[in-house]
């Protein structure tokens, strides 16, 4: 099982290599991430953007521009469109927000006519490579659903083992965070959490296992969930965290990212491609990163694209 970045990025260069366009890539550690992911053999790039800025940044970052593509665009907003309409073409195979806003990023993405809807409720998903721990940590929605239900949390489980599945793990285990680990008529996360995993133990939630609720030190720790007489598959073991709601999960993702030091990467998925969604502070490690994930996800959706050809043609 994959249990890193280093990892990560060796499946991704052994896979073949997508193009990222990147929406407003007038940014240091963006083109920086960029310039890392090229090398690294996992991805190539469009630059869409103000081409005099990219090409200052460039210069004194001393970047060899003449491997990539630019699409001048000085409009941030239109910067954006042009670039996830490169993906909704053919173009290019995932997208990445540059330096630009996340709503008006979003509205690219979104767009009805060449933007990324499936159809499908999209889902954040944030990866993290903690030093303590023995496997990569996901964690979901910690920035884009902020109350779901237990519909959309289905829709989330199913979006985070997808990623889990192209990143390698072939059966991750899930686990619907609660403050408690045992079911509560008060708190409602606790019955969506028990509905989810009797889902998953009938079959219903393919590729994973789901068992909780279990409070967050249960869900990380065997030793916590031994301690509290806590069983399960799932129990001190879990590969995905579904957190309960925006402020839990948006809590946990800044918790890790400023407190453990982790290496990590985010994506958006449930999208017609995979969007490298990464907050402006990010580092450009974290940037190449989530370049690294969109890259396998798309490749496995690529794969099942013509899987699906194959058998419609038989």
């Amino acid at each position: 099982m994959i249990k890193s970045f280093r990892e990560v990025i060796a499946k991704a260069k052994n896979e073949e290599t997508r193009t990222v366009a990147v929406a407003v890539a007038q940014d240091k550690p963006v083109l920086e991430a960029i310039r890392d992911a090229k090398a690294n053999d996992i991805a190539d790039a469009i630059l869409v953007g103000d081409a005099d800025e990219i090409n200052s940044i460039a210069l004194k970052m001393e970047m060899d521009l003449s491997e990539f593509e630019i699409v001048n665009e000085p409009n941030p907003k239109k910067a954006a469109l042009k670039a996830v309409e490169l993906v909704s073409t053919g173009k290019a195979d995932m997208v990445m927000k540059g330096l630009i806003d996340t709503a008006s990023f979003l509205r690219a993405v979104l767009n009805k006519e060449v933007g990324l809807r499936t159809g499908k409720l999209m889902s954040h998903i944030a990866v993290f490579e903690v030093k303590e721990y023995d496997r990569l940590l996901f964690v979901t929605d910690a920035a884009f659903n902020m109350y779901p239900d237990l519909k959309a949390k289905i829709d989330i489980v199913n979006n985070g083992v997808s990623v889990a599945h192209a990143v390698g793990i072939d059966v991750p285990k899930v686990a619907p965070v609660c403050a408690v680990e045992v079911v509560n008529p008060n708190m409602p996360p606790t019955l969506d959490a028990a509905i989810l995993s009797k889902m998953s133990e009938r079959g219903q939630i393919k590729g994973c296992i789901v068992d909780g609720p279990l409070a967050l030190d249960n869900a990380l720790s065997e030793e916590a969930a031994k301690h509290k007489g806590v069983t399960g598959p799932v129990a001190g073991k879990a590969d995905i965290f579904l957190m309960p709601n925006i402020e839990a999960g948006n809590i946990m993702y800044k918790s890790i990212s400023y407190t453990a030091k982790p290496k990590s990467g985010a994506i958006l998925v449930g999208t017609a491609a995979p969007v490298v969604l990464t907050s402006r502070a990010d580092s450009h490690e974290t940037k190449m990163h989530s370049i690294a994930l969109a890259a396998l996800v798309s490749n496995q959706l690529l794969g099942k694209k013509s899987k699906e050809k194959v058998l419609l043609s038989i």
